[in-house]
């Protein structure tokens, strides 16, 4: 889904994630953003008096005077559960495809750039999502930007108290590895 360029007064301060360093900042109540872009629970905004972009999570919509849709981090398993909590395959895959390039409107996992995702039980209680990732091309910059989205989405899995998502580059991504419905969006069928 995409936006006007209508100005919005943020009415209370949030984190951001810059575009395309990935880096975290905080934006001050009253700064004037506009949304270029939402898909999969975050907003891109573009800065009207700072310049930039930067990524909002879902969490914080109502800073933007938008309705929250999505859960928040679950709680930690309580200290006197006896076994790790389990996760849910099909949830780590189903939040990875939350995850977009802020330029292109087809999900991580459909544009073929998760190479690999494991699921590995952590002392005490816990579970950490591993995942290997790649951009369209060395040269992206959003990197830094997709995988820090993808790490916070995975937090909020049940189950996942830790998450590593690394950008990787071997082997090359290629066109080939879009999925059907991924090339159905980008009209390449």
């Amino acid at each position: 889904m995409s936006y006007s360029s209508e100005a919005i007064k943020l009415s209370r301060e949030v984190e951001a994630i810059q575009i395309p360093s990935g880096a975290t900042m905080t934006l001050p109540k009253g700064t004037l953003v506009a949304i270029t872009q939402s898909l999969g629970g975050t907003y891109t905004v573009q800065l009207l008096e700072l310049f930039g972009l930067c990524r909002i999570l879902a969490k914080d919509a109502d800073a933007l005077g938008l309705e929250v849709a999505a859960p928040g981090t679950p709680a930690p398993p309580a200290e006197g559960d006896a076994e790790v909590t389990t996760v849910n395959e099909e949830a780590v895959w189903d939040q990875l495809k939350t995850c977009y390039d802020p330029e292109i409107p087809v999900n991580i996992v459909d544009l073929g750039l998760i190479y690999s995702m494991e699921i590995k039980p952590i002392e005490p209680k816990g579970n950490l999502v591993e995942v290997k990732m790649t951009l369209t091309a060395p040269g992206c910059g959003m990197g830094p930007t997709i995988a820090a989205d993808a790490q916070h989405k995975l937090l909020t899995v049940p189950g996942v108290t830790d998450a590593q998502v690394d950008v990787v580059w071997d082997p090359p991504w290629s066109a080939d590895r879009i999925s059907p419905e991924g090339r159905m969006r980008l009209g390449m069928v």
